[in-house]
């Protein structure tokens, strides 16, 4: 079993964008347009139309094990300006708006400082 978290947007191209800038891969999409599945190494991002749902109500957390400088740069690439790199007692930190305004954060854990 895995979780899919559905998170509903105003814009489903731009949210689908922004979230293959990060580093999903594309997946199966509706013809019409209403959602768009995006495959990642632990799990899947559904995006849906906010029809009855108020978009951006979630903010999403990933894991990588890429360089958050890397992250950065293909985000800023497609359009995306993510804050700046900090360190935590986890390890690295970065956090950029996607296209609904809502924080989406990006974690590079370090195993010997969050265990």
């Amino acid at each position: 079993m895995r979780i899919v978290p559905i998170r509903y947007t105003a814009d489903i191209a731009a949210a689908r964008r922004f979230y293959l800038a990060l580093g999903l891969s594309s997946g199966a999409e509706s013809r019409p347009g209403a959602w768009a599945e995006l495959p990642a190494a632990s799990g899947m991002l559904a995006l849906h139309t906010a029809a009855d749902e108020t978009p951006g109500t979630c903010e999403l957390a990933f894991e990588t094990e890429e360089p958050l400088e890397d992250v950065a740069a293909r985000l800023r690439e497609a359009g995306f300006e993510p804050g700046p790199v900090l360190d935590e007692n986890h390890g690295q930190s970065l956090r950029v708006r996607d296209p609904d305004g809502v924080w989406v954060q990006i974690n590079l854990l370090d195993r010997e400082l969050y265990t």
